[in-house]
């Protein structure tokens, strides 16, 4: 056999330290939900997550009894808070139950419940403390997998507009797939948010203004009939909404009016504080 030379390059793998698991929760806001559920939930891969919250936003079809048949724990709510309302029951679940991460994904099929562990191990290992899906990879790509035309030009014209005011670089900044450090829930004071869609403007929002890293993964792109989505007029109030946030972000950061929305969340009550 013949012998190394006593020169040569020898490289090694060391083996690090693996961050500790955590308790992994996924959370999904339901509204009307029966036809997509099962497919949402078969695709987590076995193991990356330890339980999965389904919060019930008042459904008139028979999302709760699926939710139960596949052994999900379940809130029901009596009444529509709606989705940002719903997104705080789950959020406080979440905190009371002990999550380290914690994955928030519609079940609606829109998002690919596959990319759980992938987002989970950025948050472990220190990368981001949020990871976003980003369905926004080609312009071709988006509109085969069926995004209308405006929402892709809307998706677009914002997410460049809240990259440009806060600093970022994300592909999407409207994501319905959304993971979380345990610690980014107990620093934003999402009570205070709106109960409405802006409600996710405002979280990514507080996030930049509480220092967390943000970051996002490709995600397929999947517009079909049974996918749950908001219509043109609902779009263009979501889209002001949104640019109010960024303004109220401004002025808050150059002392000319403190919101609640970004002060933290023993320093003002926890009231609806936008649309």
């Amino acid at each position: 056999m013949r012998s190394r030379p006593a020169d040569s390059a020898v490289l090694e793998y060391v083996a690090y330290p693996r961050a500790p698991r955590g308790k992994v929760v996924a959370v999904m806001p339901a509204y009307n939900a029966e036809l997509t559920l099962e497919r949402t939930v078969a695709d987590i891969p076995p193991g990356s997550v330890d339980e999965i919250l389904l919060v019930d936003d008042c459904s008139t079809d028979r999302t709760v009894e699926v939710a139960r048949r596949l052994g999900l724990t379940v809130i029901r709510h009596e009444r529509n808070t709606g989705y940002g309302g719903n997104q705080k029951t789950c959020y406080r679940y979440a905190l009371e139950s002990g999550a380290d991460y914690v994955v928030m994904i519609h079940p609606d099929y829109q998002y690919d419940s596959r990319i759980i562990p992938v987002a989970v191990e950025i948050l472990r290992l220190g990368i981001c403390d949020v990871v976003l899906g980003c369905r926004i990879r080609t312009r071709a790509e988006t509109l085969a997998g069926g995004m209308p035309l405006w929402k892709y030009l809307a998706n677009r014209a914002l997410t460049i507009t809240e990259n440009i005011a806060l600093g970022q670089n994300l592909g999407d900044f409207h994501s319905g797939f959304r993971a979380y450090r345990r610690a980014v829930l107990e620093t934003i004071p999402f009570e205070r948010n709106s109960d409405d869609f802006v409600f996710d403007s405002q979280f990514l929002t507080q996030a930049v203004r509480f220092g967390f890293k943000l970051g996002d993964v490709p995600v397929p792109v999947r517009y079909f009939s049974e996918a749950s989505s908001i219509n043109f007029r609902r779009s263009v109030r979501y889209g002001l909404g949104t640019l109010g946030v960024l303004a109220l972000f401004w002025l808050h950061r150059l002392r000319l009016y403190r919101s609640p929305l970004f002060q933290p969340r023993s320093t003002a009550p926890d009231a609806v504080a936008a649309p």
